[in-house]
């Protein structure tokens, strides 16, 4: 029986939680969109990426300047091909110190038993001020 979409997105969330990233990165479509809302001037993490080696760059990025204190998705609703889940995260700027927290929406859009676009809205004012030093 395949895996339902919740159960895909959930097992990409504790990949993530292991530090697993090359299987969020395998469970992707060779052409996946990831994005998160905001703009790049305002965080390294934001704007839109292309394909694998995106997303790879962006998980790169991240472990650079970002270090989870908290991230906990909470909710998880599937209608036809996407999965939206919120929850809370709470991230520590490494270059800064600073502690921004926020609720987010994450949306998955899946293609079969692979994703094919992570789309990300959160406080981006919140994280665009914890860049600031």
């Amino acid at each position: 029986m395949p895996q339902s979409n919740i159960d895909l997105v959930k097992s990409l969330y504790a990949a993530f939680g292991r530090g697993e990233i090359e299987k969020i990165i395998e469970a992707a479509t060779p052409d996946v969109s990831w994005r998160l809302n905001g703009r790049r001037s305002d965080d390294p993490l934001f704007g839109e990426r292309h394909g694998l080696a995106g997303v790879r760059e962006f998980f790169q990025i991240l472990s650079e300047n970002e270090e989870a204190i908290e991230f906990t998705p909470r909710e998880f609703y599937t209608v036809q091909d996407k999965v939206f889940v919120l929850g809370h995260y709470k991230w520590r700027i490494r270059a800064t110190g600073k502690t921004p927290e926020s609720d987010f929406i994450h949306i998955f859009t899946l293609a079969g038993d692979k994703y094919r676009s992570f789309l990300e809205f959160t406080d981006t004012a919140q994280f665009a001020e914890a860049q600031r030093k």
